[in-house]
């Protein structure tokens, strides 16, 4: 944890000129890959394969099923609102479409992704589901979840809602399927698209396609200045992508950590 914590604070000073975005994401993804692989090494003698990023042969399909329903959730509360007239989408006067700046962006997504899944469904998640059940541990991390996300930009009681929802449903993607790779694809699916039309991530203005999604509904629906993870659009998406990984053909395996208990 300790180890964690210094990781953290050296990679946000080295990338404090890169701004909030790449700072954020790197320190995050930095941190969580030192601190799991410290402790899996010290406490289990064993490696990030343990906790479900080892490579198999159900990952192709379990990273595709979480990167096309996180993408295809995040097109539903934006693109059908633009569809049926909710919302319009114009050029951003201050950006434009860039290739480099689309991979760019889209590279600091993947860091992002796998460094929260780490920190928030990793070796400690995984440990407290070990010892204490599986919905003694799914609710707690989902309100730590929520409140890592407290403080970013325009962030309310829906957006911490909401957040809170998403770090619970998360922790149940790696249940359904028992390791990282289903996560981790629904959550940067779901990062990843959100943008494409213009709309905000947790509070952060992407510009990655230089287009602007304009709302014609309230902040209620439409969350506003942080995106529509703060609206009752994301929180009724939500069920329906559950139910869909659900009844996906998902192949569910046993984390390694898991099968070392029983040893």
């Amino acid at each position: 944890m300790i180890t964690g914590i210094i990781t953290l604070q050296i990679v946000s000073a080295l990338l404090a000129w890169a701004g909030l975005l790449v700072q954020a994401a790197m320190a995050v993804f930095a941190s969580a890959a030192v601190a799991n692989a410290l402790s899996l090494r010290i406490f289990e003698r064993g490696g990030l394969s343990d906790i479900g990023l080892g490579w198999q042969r159900s990952t192709n399909r379990n990273l595709l099923y979480g990167l096309a329903g996180g993408t295809l959730s995040a097109l539903a509360v934006t693109g059908l609102p633009v569809l049926v007239g909710l919302a319009t989408v114009t050029k951003d006067p201050t950006r434009s479409f860039s290739i480099p700046s689309f991979i760019f962006v889209l590279a600091v997504m993947v860091f992002g992704a796998v460094g929260e899944e780490l920190l928030f469904h990793g070796y400690a998640f995984q440990l407290l589901m070990r010892k204490l059940g599986a919905f003694q541990t799914l609710l707690p991390v989902g309100v730590l979840f929520a409140a890592a996300h407290a403080n970013n930009l325009s962030a309310g009681n829906l957006s911490a809602f909401n957040t809170f929802l998403w770090g619970t449903f998360l922790g149940l993607c790696f249940l359904r399927s028992g390791d990282l790779w289903l996560p981790i694809g629904v959550h940067l699916g779901w990062n990843w698209a959100l943008p494409l039309l213009g709309a905000n991530v947790s509070g952060f203005k992407m510009g990655t396609t230089g287009l602007n999604l304009n709302w014609n509904i309230g902040p209620l629906w439409s969350g506003g200045d942080y995106g529509p993870e703060a609206g009752l659009l994301t929180t009724l998406v939500l069920p329906v992508l559950g139910w869909c990984l659900y009844k996906a053909p998902i192949e569910t395996t046993m984390p390694q950590l898991f099968e070392n208990d029983e040893d």
